[in-house]
């Protein structure tokens, strides 16, 4: 049996791989390996009086990005 690189996947190769064998534990560690690698931004401290606003403009913006990326895709 071949060993699979992983590292020549793209993120969302990886992310289907996985999900299509929940078994390969390797696979699994990779990309949460991968994701935890990415920098985290922060969109508002606890404290911030404008907290809900920023985190509701952050998910609109999440959501318009996921949305535009699906329309590009079909």
């Amino acid at each position: 049996m071949s060993r699979i690189n992983y590292d020549l996947m793209s993120d969302v190769e990886l992310k289907q791989y996985f999900l299509k064998h929940r078994g390969d534990q390797a696979a699994f560690q990779a990309y949460l390996d991968r994701i935890n690698q990415r920098p985290r931004r922060i969109v508002a401290s606890p404290n911030d009086p404008d907290f809900d606003q920023k985190v509701q403009a952050a998910i609109r913006q999440k959501l318009e990005a996921s949305s535009k990326k699906q329309q590009e895709a079909d």
